[in-house]
């Protein structure tokens, strides 16, 4: 659903903060073209998600408790998408290679660039 992950990337990345008011379900559904129960389905997810709260006075905000990225990683991600962007890079590309490296098992991780995928 792509109102759920545009909104929940907003969060994440904080460019959305805590306790921050979201548009009206309505307003969401109009402003982005779609019927009003998809713009509901995705902040219901994010509800479900823990990252916004819903209030029905108050609308809904963005939790306090939303996980927000360190901005130490988004600045090294912002760094990536601007290498990316100076190579010619297509965005899909740099997803699939994060998703064949990302380790499942966190013990994985390395500090080296030794056994790296070739890249072209």
């Amino acid at each position: 659903m792509g109102i759920y992950r545009q909104l929940r990337g907003l969060i994440v990345s904080g460019q959305l903060g805590a306790n921050e008011r979201l548009p009206t379900v309505r307003q969401t559904a109009s402003d982005l073209g779609v019927a009003p129960g998809t713009a509901a389905k995705a902040y219901k997810l994010l509800e479900q998600d823990g990252l916004v709260v819903t209030r029905t006075a108050a609308g809904t905000r963005v939790a306090e408790s939303a996980a927000v990225l360190p901005r130490s990683v988004i600045r090294r991600i912002r760094d990536l998408i601007a290498d990316a962007e100076s190579t010619g890079t297509a965005p899909e590309d740099v997803i699939n290679v994060l998703r064949v490296i990302w380790p499942s098992d966190p013990s994985q991780i390395r500090s080296s660039d030794a056994g790296d995928p070739p890249t072209h």
